[in-house]
């Protein structure tokens, strides 16, 4: 009888074993069937961290640079220096449902879901692991789960919620609303955080998420949702945990708690990273191996009066520490900038990483509160937090804003510089915020994206849905204007 197994190889990460896939075969003898896995501590976990393994062992996927980079194209942050046709739709905002990223941005967060369903249900019947290990698996697991389905229902709008293994029901199973999608999201986070604990599992890298990871994604999925209130206390209380993380702020370059550090493997920002798992030739990250170049730089920031090039206020640290420079050979030269947070392009061949790939981050949980408060119209708690931003950065202080729009434009730039680059922000915040025109059917991308972009749509909010997903799944709707 045919049965998915969890095929274990090692891999580089946590010095465990890595649950490389699921495969739907006859049982070989190298191979551990599903109730096997639960059985013991260590296999237990090697099929948890393998998820995170298989995020980031290869270039262009969801969970490195496909999310940031497609995603930062489609707002106003970058574009792409070169003809190539998957890019060119994300920079035109004119995807087809055939577009292979937009396949992979879909197909590979379901892939980990299901996954991260399969560790929760076998942590869950198991009775031989330990407490601490099953309450750690199991509150990994619905951290994994709700961080997907955000991004899906982010990327795609409504979504279908998947809470289980089963297989049948789930490839035909309808579009939920997004409503119940992040009421899912927000119940998992609130269960990851009762289920982790402050310090980091294993070799207490920050590879593996903890509960602040968990409270800092549920002080987003509340912001997003228009609870400013419960996202307010999610990330205050992010921001009580200051003997664990800091905003890098020393002025001293040479300092580990100078700005140019922040991405550096488990700085004192990092909340959760993706470790680097394919070294070769001195490989750290896929987004600094992808975005640093040898040459001309690929991907740009965009430029013109209302380019992020040009939106970094004189004397920003951000801009010095976080911005490329390059002057091509032509006669004059042409000044290219790029995004710099990742520093290293290829290290030596051998030695070990020094930067690993940052997915959440301290600096976010200020970001956060300062938009709640201002939405909340407490203005100067707003502008307290904005200020602490900053102060980092090297800028004067902001003064109270004289009105909550006038709030929500300086929330609006701070996060532009601070995130630009960042799993997809930038675009995240252009779709989920109102228009400033009052036009209740419009976004703040209609009034951004609009002006920048000669077919800019309404409806290129979402994403199309990938026609393999249209293809297989006989309940499935596409997204409007597809």
């Amino acid at each position: 009888m045919k049965i998915i197994y969890y095929i274990l190889t090692v891999a580089v990460l946590s010095s465990a074993v890595s649950c490389k896939k699921y495969v739907d075969i006859e049982d070989p003898k190298d191979q551990l069937v599903t109730s096997s896995v639960f059985t013991t501590d260590a296999t237990a976990t090697a099929a948890m961290v393998g998820i995170y393994s298989d995020m980031n062992a290869f270039n262009y996927q969801f969970a490195n640079v496909l999310t940031s980079f497609t995603c930062a194209m489609a707002a106003d942050e970058f574009v792409y220096g070169s003809t190539l046709a998957n890019f060119d739709e994300f920079k035109n905002n004119a995807l087809t449902p055939g577009n292979t990223y937009v396949g992979l941005m879909w197909s590979t967060p379901y892939n980990f879901i299901y996954r991260a369903n399969a560790v929760i249900e076998g942590v869950t019947a198991s009775t031989t692991l330990t407490p601490a290990i099953k309450n750690q698996l199991l509150g990994e697991a619905k951290f994994v789960r709700a961080f997907c389905h955000f991004y899906l229902v982010n990327f795609f709008g409504d979504v279908p919620l998947i809470l289980n293994t089963d297989v049948l029901t789930n490839t035909s199973k309808a579009r939920t609303p997004k409503a119940e999608v992040y009421a899912s999201v927000i119940q998992d986070l609130k269960d990851a955080k009762q289920l982790l604990v402050l310090a980091y599992p294993g070799n207490a890298e920050r590879i593996r998420p903890n509960k602040t990871a968990a409270t800092l994604l549920l002080s987003r999925a509340y912001l997003y949702t228009g609870n400013n209130a419960l996202a307010e206390t999610e990330a205050t209380e992010v921001i009580a945990t200051t003997s664990q993380y800091s905003l890098l702020n020393n002025t001293d370059p040479n300092n580990a708690a100078h700005i140019s550090k922040v991405f550096l493997k488990n700085s004192n920002e990092a909340i959760w990273q993706l470790q680097v798992v394919n070294t070769l030739n001195g490989r750290n990250t896929w987004e600094g191996n992808t975005i640093i170049s040898t040459g001309v730089p690929l991907y740009r920031l965009t430029k013109g009066a209302l380019g992020l090039e040009n939106n970094f206020e004189a004397g920003d640290r951000r801009y010095t520490n976080w911005v490329g420079q390059y002057s091509s050979a032509a006669v004059p030269p042409v000044q290219h900038t790029f995004p710099f947070k990742y520093k290293v392009r290829l290290g030596t061949a051998g030695a070990a990483a020094t930067e690993y790939s940052m997915v959440l981050r301290f600096a976010e949980a200020y970001l956060i509160r300062a938009e709640a408060r201002a939405q909340s119209n407490r203005l100067g708690d707003a502008k307290d937090d904005l200020n602490i931003i900053r102060n980092r950065a090297g800028l004067a202080p902001l003064t109270t804003a004289a009105s909550q729009a006038i709030a929500m434009a300086q929330v609006e730039q701070e996060r532009r510089v601070e995130l630009f680059s960042e799993w997809g922000h930038r675009w995240f915040d252009l779709k989920r915020w109102k228009s400033t025109s009052g036009d209740a059917a419009k976004t703040r991308a209609d009034d951004v994206l609009s002006l920048t972009k000669t077919g800019w749509k309404s409806t290129a909010i979402w994403f199309p849905i990938p026609v393999e997903a249209m293809r297989t799944n006989p309940n499935m709707v596409q997204n409007p204007g597809y």
